[in-house]
């Protein structure tokens, strides 16, 4: 397995400060770069990775460090750099070079490390038995990846949060090209980002939770698993049946109980026009429900540029150029918890926004409900709404996962956009067979409809919603 230890400096480390932390081991180990120089790793003198060091990352977005590393950390104020290393644990010195590593950049840069006991400045020399004992990495095997099978990329973390972070992300990559699982293997304390649930989210993937009392299970689904044939797979009972672990079971929302998430997940679509700027819909949310703009953005967590609508659009273009999708983050202030996924795409019918945006309130606090139609409206007239579907749901403020069962979200209200509307008939799309009579959104001539499904607290809205989704398939002369 490795182990993660992380500098948090207020100036960047020039090459002299990495040589410097790289001398951890003394003259006798190796540096080589990988993944075009992102990464250096401290080797044995035969090649065998003992520390990886990825490229020193520019914070500028408030609160990272706390929402990830746990609200104790001592973290220097913004900007500040983030430099990661991954140790290998396989021999006993590796987590001892990575601690020195970062202590040398922070006693250099006046940083601080997490976790802070990790930090040293001591030469770690290796011993030959010891050297020998490493194991070699494949070729194929990213920095992140602790175990490579036919069937499954395995990730071993001891963090208190698993964040989708470049190295987590390359991972994925690497598991997806081979048609492998991802399986990230935690302590039974860790949560997962909403980044990371979403990317681990159906199979093959997992999250893999070792729990003292009964073994490994399956952090989001509460199956039992054990390690056969090169992944970890479901445990059956005698009639094939798959065991859920007592440790996967209801728990209260850790912040207090009776906090709550709103949730929406909305796609946009624009004109392909070289005037187009991305994230206006999401801009738009976020101000009507937190009142601010969002902090920052990234293509990995953590987030580290501040919020830019043109650096988005700029580099969903280049990405386009390419043939290939864009995945972004976003994140709000520390004071109002709220975290997105976007996915942009460049189809037939132009620029897609897929995007998901969460907000957590406390047991105190109102989610303002009130303000989602109007919103919809927003979106609808000026930013090229197709649909939004509107959830509630308990669960935490902090909007991490823990491992274990949560309360499904309940469905407040399904908007569809003016296209949509015109494409499916008005008379049919305004007159579902039962329940959620819509409101007109816009121009009369042109209207999106607004259909409420209730309160957030009745789960038979989804059925409210799947009868509404029936009824809006079928074409008007089909109805």
């Amino acid at each position: 397995m490795t182990k993660d230890v992380i500098a948090l400096t207020p100036t960047m480390p020039d090459i002299d400060v990495l040589l410097a932390g790289l001398f951890a081991g003394g003259p006798s180990l190796g540096v080589t770069s990988v993944h075009e120089g992102a990464v250096v790793q401290l080797c044995t003198p035969d090649g065998r990775p003992l520390v990886s060091v990825e490229a020193p990352l520019l914070i500028q977005v408030p609160g990272e460090a706390q929402r990830l590393l746990g609200a104790e950390v001592a973290a220097p104020r913004v900007p500040f750099w983030w430099t990661e290393a991954r140790a290998s644990t396989a021999v006993e010195e590796g987590e001892r070079l990575a601690g020195s590593f970062a202590g040398r950049l922070a006693a250099v840069l006046d940083g601080t490390v997490w976790p802070p006991e990790a930090a040293h400045t001591d030469v770690v020399p290796l011993t030959p038995e010891t050297a020998t004992a490493a194991p070699a990495a494949p070729d194929s095997a990213p920095p992140a990846v602790d175990v490579l099978t036919d069937k499954a990329a395995v990730v071993i973390q001891d963090r208190p949060v698993v964040a989708m972070t470049s190295w987590l992300a390359d991972a994925l990559r690497t598991a997806a090209a081979g048609g492998l699982a991802l399986q990230i293997v935690t302590p039974p304390h860790t949560r997962l980002t909403l980044p990371t649930r979403t990317a681990l989210h159906g199979h093959p993937n997992r999250w893999v939770v070792q729990d003292p009392g009964c073994g490994y299970y399956d952090g989001l689904s509460g199956a039992e698993l054990h390690w056969q044939d090169g992944h970890f797979t479901p445990v059956r009972s005698a009639d094939g049946k798959t065991r859920v672990a007592e440790a996967f079971k209801p728990r209260t929302a850790p912040d207090a109980p009776g906090a709550r998430q709103l949730g929406l997940s909305l796609h946009t679509t624009h004109p392909a026009d070289e005037h187009l700027l991305l994230g206006g819909a999401l801009e738009a949310a976020w101000q009507a429900l937190t009142g601010t703009s969002p902090a920052g953005w990234s293509t990995a967590e953590p987030i580290c540029l501040p919020w830019s609508r043109r650096q988005m659009t700029e580099l969903a273009r280049s990405r386009a150029q390419r043939s290939a999708p864009t995945w972004l983050t976003t994140i709000g202030t520390p004071e109002r918890p709220a975290i997105a996924t976007t996915r942009v795409t460049h189809t037939s019918s132009g620029i897609e926004e897929h995007i998901v945006l969460t907000l957590g309130y406390g047991a105190d606090e109102a989610p303002p409900l009130d303000a989602v139609a109007p919103l919809a409206e927003t979106l609808a007239t000026e930013h090229g709404l197709a649909s939004m579907l509107t959830t509630l749901r308990t669960a935490g403020r902090d909007l991490t996962v823990p491992p274990g069962f949560e309360a499904p979200p309940i469905p407040l209200a399904f908007t569809l956009g003016a296209d949509a509307v015109n494409e499916i008939g008005r008379s049919h799309a305004q007159h579902p067979q039962a329940g959620a009579r819509p409101t007109r959104l816009g121009p009369a001539a042109r209207p999106a409809l607004h259909y409420p499904l209730g309160d957030g607290t009745d789960p038979g809205s989804w059925a409210t919603l799947q009868q509404l989704s029936r009824h809006l398939k079928r074409t008007q002369e089909g109805a």
